[in-house]
């Protein structure tokens, strides 16, 4: 239905126009309609004792278990043909990763946060966002998730998957363990820093549709470390997703390099809490005039 006039001119002049791009920062920070939560207790009993939280840990469970499900299953489809012309290929595999973390983080974000990655949970820890008790709980589960995920896919074609690397991670030949340990450093860490800028409260504050589009450029920020990252590692940047793959194929080409997948994703994750702490949100220096 068409407004009168005046409401029209009304809804015009009710809300103040929107500020130019790139003026957001030099606002002085008491003017923000923000305020950050405070830092998660290191250790906190009474989660224990709640249902959110066993809720939380069975949606990181099961949101790790699909993604295995479906991303080892697209590899498979991949890796089996004599061709990669007559499969999705390497761009395929890389939507599939980040196709369903957008579908997945949209899905959980609501319930626990839409971790479904070992490295994301321990960068939020070190940023106080969760307790070391949900972090673990967290970890824990979606180390299960990914275990089952790929022993599904194992059901489904043992064969296939047993003769072609099971999905597991592994540096590929012509590369070193130096260069693998980087890509997986490089790839968490814009992985991490897309998660914290993508739920940063200051933005959610200035910007209303960020928390909306929050799953978009995480699983976007996926997509294109996997382009650019298969051809090294396979592309880790998930410690669950190379374990659960690990523990299924279980032959020795998926456990040479496997702390690869670990010690590179829990630096990067470490290294974009630290920049985003420390440099974007200047979280140690809020009490003095450094904005």
């Amino acid at each position: 239905m068409e407004g009168k006039e005046e409401d029209v001119r009304l809804g015009a002049n009710k809300f103040p126009e929107r500020q130019p791009i790139g003026t957001a920062a030099q606002v002085p920070e008491d003017s923000k309609d923000y305020h950050d939560s405070p830092p998660a207790p290191l250790f906190d009993p009474s989660e224990l004792g709640s249902w959110s939280f066993y809720r939380a840990g069975i949606a990181e469970f099961m949101a790790t278990f699909l993604f295995l499900y479906i991303t080892v299953l697209t590899v498979m489809g991949v890796v089996k043909s004599p061709t990669k012309c007559s499969t999705v290929g390497i761009q395929g595999i890389a939507w599939a990763f980040g196709g369903m973390i957008f579908a997945l983080v949209y899905c959980t974000a609501g319930i626990s946060g839409g971790h479904i990655n070992p490295a994301v949970t321990f960068g939020l820890f070190l940023a106080r966002k969760l307790s070391l008790t949900r972090a673990v709980y967290y970890m824990i589960m979606q180390c299960l998730g990914a275990i089952c995920g790929a022993g599904v896919v194992k059901g489904f074609q043992k064969n296939i998957y047993e003769t072609n690397g099971g999905g597991a991670n592994s540096v590929n030949p012509g590369y070193t363990k130096g260069d693998g340990l980087g890509a997986e450093i490089v790839g968490t860490f814009i992985l991490v820093y897309t998660v914290f800028s993508a739920t940063d409260a200051k933005r959610n504050a200035r910007d209303s549709h960020v928390p909306i589009l929050a799953p978009l450029p995480i699983g976007f920020a996926v997509f294109l470390v996997h382009l650019a990252t298969i051809p090294i590692t396979g592309t880790g940047i998930n410690p669950a997703r190379s374990l659960g793959a690990a523990i299924i194929y279980n032959k020795s080409h998926a456990w040479n390099d496997h702390w690869i997948f670990w010690v590179g994703p829990f630096i990067g994750a470490a290294l974009a809490a630290m920049y985003h702490q420390i440099v974007i949100r200047a979280i140690p220096f809020k009490n003095k005039d450094y904005y």
